[in-house]
């Protein structure tokens, strides 16, 4: 079974390593983008700039105290929009083109090719599919090419407003730098001149106005003077208001004399009904105010109290019939006969006011009930008069305010003042702004750089190909076991054999893989080993048979198979016979003895593919190919099993589901990680004993830096000083 992949960290000299290994994909997009950006550089037309810097003040210099005709609030952030957008109007270029004569910079020339005019429409077209300014309807009579040489002119005009303050940079780009100065000053010029123009037609156009309504309230105010003089002819207006003065005045004061006498009938009616009340209840008559404040009334109970006191007193010693008690009441009866008499006469009085009181209020308010009439009469005739009045009033202060605001309207369209300043004119300049090579060739270089490392990393993410020890462990989940150079063939055979006279490195490769194999088998007895890789062309042939070699040159017995009974290849590495061989054993043509044959000085037995046959696989997955690999354990130590590959065929997951292990190869930059990936789950799927994967065909020469955590150039020499 093979380990889970497992996905390791990712560190700095990774994405160097990267960079190394595709250095020419780098190298190639960096010069692409230097070479367009040189040529555009050296090749393109120098534009030239003018600026121009303007102060747009938000209110007019206060020169006089009028007021303006047309009243706006400037100092909100439209106002200052609505200036940007007029300067960059077509009126204003229109304009500016006519005062300065320019329309023939700005004309299509007839001599163009129809190539240069192609050119031209196309990039008009981008542009206009890209631009934000709103399109302007033609002006009438505006011709197709007047239309197009103001394009052409906006599109080289650019507004600059100067953050934080009030001015505005005006700038203008052109091929000829006395043309870029010439029109940044002109549309400078014509948008005060446009601006002043624009107030006094506002001006004269509102002082004509203005004239014409004076002229209208002239006569209103004539004809109603008039009126109200009729009116005050025909009804004596003077004496009118002399009388409904004293109309208005009396009647006031008959409104406050009938409240104080309805006051005081209330008063006197109210003492007058509480008096009837308690007119025989004689305890009740003594709280009365009236009564109360009556001396007689109150002398003569005073008397009363006395001589019932003194009754009281002499009837305790005389008779009721004594001259004395007799007299004594008589006294008693007249003291109370004058107190009745006087109280009776307080009611009566009291009765008396009530009722002139109530008389006085009802003459009161009849009389007042009279004037009101006369009131109503006069303010009937005293309506028309005020409406009268108040319309000559009305229209002569309108027709004041006319005449006023006329004068100051014509004062004003006279005076030859704007809120709009030229602060630096724009001047020829010496040297063009664009192209600026310097900021160019800088530019140029770091988005060259940048475009490359987009490019190496695009290129390095959409690459799946198995390249590194890394990706072995990480996307298959093997142990890694070593890693083969690329190598031409070196020596009298067409593949580098390590009995041949390799390079030390790529036999120092072999004798690694060896080391790991050796460290990887389990087996106390013989060892069988199969070889086998995901695709035809990733070297396994190379890799089983000097893995053989390896084997062999440590004193061991071993047989290397070629079980690749569809395109054997052993044979033609070790320049041997292909027949007889594995197939012919199979099928029961020739021996044991007459298949193996022994490789010279080497140590190294070989059993070659023998006879294609029609039927390989079921051959390998025969009874008898099993019987013949136990017994081959019994004479050779190790047996290395070259087999076809995996997603090619199924004879590798049969034989190495009978072997004891399998060496999975892999061909630097030549697999994708997911075809490895299921030939490896293809292997584990039959039982397999995959104990790790090799790393074929790595060019280190090349892409030494990419593999310089697994392998160093100054190796290759020390091999050589050890040998």
């Amino acid at each position: 079974m093979t380990a889970q992949p497992q996905r390791e960290e990712i560190h700095l000299t990774d994405y160097l390593k990267v960079l190394s290994h595709r250095r020419w994909a780098a190298l190639t997009a960096f010069l692409a983008v230097m070479v367009a950006v040189v040529v555009y550089t050296f090749t393109a037309t120098p534009i030239y700039k003018a600026r121009v810097q303007l102060l747009i003040e938000n209110e007019n210099p206060n020169v006089v105290s009028f007021k303006e005709v047309i009243e706006q609030e400037k100092s909100t952030n439209d106002y200052y929009q609505t200036q940007y957008r007029i300067l960059q109007s077509r009126s204003l270029a229109r304009k500016t083109l006519d005062r300065l004569g320019l329309w023939s910079v700005f004309l299509p020339n007839d001599s163009t090719t129809a190539a240069g005019r192609s050119v031209a429409a196309v990039k008009s077209s981008i542009t206009g599919l890209f631009s934000r300014r709103s399109v302007e309807p033609s002006a009438p009579g505006e011709t197709a090419a007047q239309s197009k040489a103001l394009d052409q002119f906006l599109q080289n005009l650019a507004i600059a407003p100067v953050r934080n303050s009030r001015l505005v940079d005006v700038e203008y780009a052109s091929p000829r730098a006395y043309v870029a100065a010439a029109v940044a000053n002109g549309i400078a010029q014509a948008y005060i001149d446009q601006s002043q123009e624009f107030k006094y037609t506002s001006s004269k156009e509102a002082s004509d106005w203005l004239g014409q309504r004076l002229a209208e309230q002239r006569r209103q105010v004539e004809q109603s003077e008039g009126a109200l003089q009729r009116y005050r002819e025909q009804n004596d207006a003077v004496s009118l208001e002399e009388r409904q003065n004293i109309v208005v005045q009396k009647l006031a004061d008959l409104n406050g004399a009938v409240t104080k006498a309805k006051t005081e009938r209330i008063q006197k009616e109210a003492a007058y009904a509480q008096i009837r009340n308690v007119e025989r209840d004689r305890s009740a008559l003594d709280s009365i105010p009236a009564i109360l404040s009556n001396p007689f009334v109150q002398q003569q109970k005073t008397q009363l109290a006395e001589l019932q006191r003194q009754q009281a007193q002499m009837s305790e010693k005389l008779g009721a019939r004594h001259p004395d008690m007799v007299k004594l009441r008589l006294a008693i009866e007249t003291a109370d006969a004058k107190i009745q008499g006087e109280i009776a006469k307080v009611v009566i009085s009291l009765k008396n006011d009530y009722e002139t009181a109530l008389s006085q209020e009802q003459s009161l308010m009849h009389a007042l009930d009279q004037q009101k009439q006369d009131a109503l009469v006069f303010n009937r005739k005293g309506i028309e008069y005020g409406a009268l009045q108040r319309e000559a009033a009305s229209n002569r202060q309108i027709f004041e305010s006319l005449m006023q605001r006329t004068k100051e309207t014509g004062i004003s369209g006279e005076l030859k003042t704007s809120n709009i300043r030229i602060v630096d004119v724009a001047e020829v300049p010496q040297a063009p702004s664009s192209p600026n090579k310097l900021i160019n060739l800088t530019v140029g270089t770091l988005g060259a750089l940048l475009f490359s490392c987009v490019c190496v990393f695009f290129f390095e993410y959409i690459d799946d190909r198995i390249k590194s020890p890394v990706e072995i462990r990480s996307e298959l989940g093997l142990p890694f076991l070593g890693m083969v150079p690329a190598l031409s063939a070196v020596g009298d055979g067409p593949s580098p054999l390590l009995h041949r006279g390799v390079q030390p490195g790529f036999g120092e490769a072999l004798r690694t893989l060896r080391t790991s194999v050796l460290f990887s088998s389990t087996a106390d007895g013989g060892q069988s080993l199969v070889v086998t890789s995901s695709g035809p062309g990733e070297g396994k042939t190379v890799v089983a048979t000097n893995l053989a070699l390896a084997l062999a040159q440590t004193g061991q017995r071993v047989l290397l198979i070629d079980a690749d009974m569809r395109r054997p290849r052993v044979h033609e590495v070790l320049e041997q016979a292909q027949e007889p061989g594995l197939s012919n054993i199979l099928t029961g043509d020739k021996t044991y003895d007459d298949a193996v044959l022994q490789i010279e000085n080497t140590g190294l037995s070989v059993l070659t593919a023998g006879h294609i046959p029609p039927n390989p696989a079921e051959l390998l997955g025969s009874k008898r190919f099993q019987n013949l690999l136990e017994t081959l354990k019994t004479r050779f130590e190790w047996i290395v099993v070259d087999t076809p590959p995996v997603m090619a065929v199924t004879d590798a997951p049969v034989v190495a589901h009978i072997a004891d292990a399998a060496i999975f190869v892999v061909g630097s930059g030549m697999t994708s990680r997911g075809v490895a990936r299921t030939a490896v789950e293809q292997l584990v799927g039959a039982n397999a004993h995959v104990i790790g994967a090799v790393l074929n065909r790595v060019d280190l020469d090349n892409n030494g830096y990419y593999y310089s955590q697994y392998y160093r150039s100054e190796y290759s020499s020390y091999y050589v000083k050890s040998a």
